[in-house]
């Protein structure tokens, strides 16, 4: 066991030149020595195969120990050097109390944030209440009461997170399974919002509920697997589709400048009928038509319609007596179109570089 007394005898020299280490300098030489390419515990550990199997284990597990010890010493010893560095720094130096201190750095709002604020205040100021829904919905609610049969591809579970419920007795309409799946899921859209609203609110009614939204969606430029949308209804009496032009023309300009067209597409949706989307003009080219509005002069933005009656009966509001139009804005969509933004996923990084400019 010669080699043991050796590592017992490194062992008091390693720690004798890591005390007598009164410098930086002096530190680092005493880490050289002892763990550099060369060092002597290094070399130690190199003649590890070369000693007998049967003594192997023993030796190696002593090395082991004193290479972890010259490590920890070196730690300890550096952090002391600097401390000593540091108060000997604040004793010979004075300190200019007229300089101005060190400034907080003081965040803001993040981007997504800012536009839903702002698209609630541009409804609040005609007179919208703000309201909120449940982002765990059942798919009554989500589907069935906004006139989705139960063929409707959005039921797949490839277009909708499903959730497992296993509270007995939860479910309000276990019936409505589509597809097999569970009755509760993570909520698609935020219309489900206007269910809600029409069964514990009477008309008139004027409000928007901004929200977030899943749907499995492959995260690229133009999809996020979780977003933003702002949900609008209006239900009274006499409201026509001259309103809900008036009242999304007004926002558009709102929001993305005086000078912006818009224009109003046929499409279809279970819950609205008639259906559209509105489009505004491009700010890229004025209309023109350019490779960022692919040519056609319009951006979509968001999509509307009078309530489809059937939505109507289903909340107990009566349909001939009373009117209504509904509207989905996609936050991140509005955002990307007015700063431009090329991919819907800058928004989700947390890059401080790109999140400081808004």
């Amino acid at each position: 066991m010669g080699l043991i007394d050796d590592l017992d005898a490194l062992q008091a020299r390693a720690q004798e030149m890591i005390a007598a280490a009164t410098d930086a300098k002096k530190l680092e030489e005493a880490r050289v020595a002892l763990l550099g390419r060369k060092g002597e515990i290094t070399q130690i550990m190199h003649m590890m195969g070369k000693v007998a199997p049967e003594e192997r284990p023993v030796l190696g597990k002593r090395a082991n120990e004193l290479r972890r010890m010259a490590e920890s010493l070196i730690e300890h010893a550096a952090g002391d050097l600097k401390r000593q560095a540091m108060r000997e720094l604040m004793a010979t130096e004075s300190v200019d109390v007229t300089l101005p201190g060190a400034r907080p750095t003081i965040g803001h709002a993040h981007l997504i944030n800012q536009i839903k604020e702002e698209i609630e205040d541009v409804f609040c100021g005609i007179g919208y209440t703000v309201e909120s829904g449940p982002q765990v919905e059942t798919s009554y609610y989500n589907f069935t009461a906004l006139n989705a049969p139960m063929d409707h591809p959005s039921r797949s579970a490839r277009d909708t997170f499903y959730v497992v419920d296993n509270a007995p007795g939860s479910v309000a309409h276990p019936e409505q399974h589509a597809h097999g799946e569970s009755d509760v899921l993570l909520r698609t859209q935020t219309s489900g919002a206007q269910i809600h609203i029409m069964e514990h609110q009477k008309p008139p009614i004027y409000a928007i509920v901004p929200g977030t939204v899943y749907r499995p969606d492959t995260a690229d430029a133009c999809h996020l697997p979780q977003f933003n949308q702002v949900e609008g209804i209006v239900v009274d009496e006499g409201v026509t589709f001259g309103d809900l032009k008036g009242t999304l023309d007004y926002f558009a300009r709102a929001m993305f400048g005086e000078d912006r067209q818009t224009r109003y597409r046929p499409h279809f949706f279970p819950f609205t009928e008639p259906s559209c989307e509105l489009d505004v003009s491009c700010h890229v080219c004025g209309g023109k038509g350019c490779s960022f509005c692919k040519h056609s002069g319009w951006i979509e933005i968001l999509g509307c319609g009078m309530i489809d009656p059937n939505v109507l009966i289903n909340c107990g509001v009566d349909p001939d007596r009373y009117t209504g139009f509904a509207f989905g804005i996609g936050v991140e969509r509005v955002a990307a179109l007015r700063y431009d933004l090329p991919d819907l996923r800058t928004l989700m990084t947390g890059d401080m570089r790109f999140l400081e400019q808004f």
